[in-house]
């Protein structure tokens, strides 16, 4: 499935639709180089849980917890940069927190999959008009499902 994204609200946009079919234990993947939207489609999807605490690139702290606000459902933001194996995402201990959260992964393909069994992957890309791209890879479970009854204004499937 692939999305046009005209603006950075637009992608915020999108976070809070999606946030709507996101219950704990989901995994979502984000790839897409800097400046793509990753953090911007995360701050959508911590509005619309009603997350508490301002949503910002965890860059140089890794791994940030976001409590549970009016939907109930914590947020854990990662991101995956700088990490280069398996053990280091290990490390971060995130297994405790996976279950009862929603649980977002900037720069995680390839590294990230293993935390739940099935996961969404949303790679975004950023023409050189600023309009985002942003291609959507159900993978396992209902992810389809759940997409489908958010009524996007797909361009194309994926």
């Amino acid at each position: 499935m692939r999305l046009t994204l005209q603006t950075a609200g637009d992608t915020h946009e999108f976070g809070l639709r999606l946030a709507a079919v996101l219950r704990p234990g989901d995994l979502v993947i984000l790839t897409g180089p800097l400046g793509a939207g990753k953090t911007a489609l995360t701050q959508g999807i911590g509005a619309g849980l009603g997350v508490e605490g301002r949503i910002t690139s965890p860059t140089f702290v890794i791994a940030r917890t976001h409590r549970a606000g009016a939907a109930g459902v914590p947020l854990v933001h990662v991101d995956a940069y700088r990490l280069e194996t398996l053990d280091e995402l290990d490390d971060l201990d995130l297994d405790t927190d996976v279950e009862a959260a929603v649980t977002v992964v900037e720069w995680g393909a390839g590294l990230a999959e293993r935390l739940a069994e099935s996961h969404l992957e949303i790679a975004i890309e950023r023409r050189a008009d600023e309009v985002r791209e942003a291609v959507l890879h159900a993978r396992g479970g209902d992810w389809a499902a759940r997409l489908a009854s958010l009524d996007l204004p797909v361009v194309s499937a994926a």
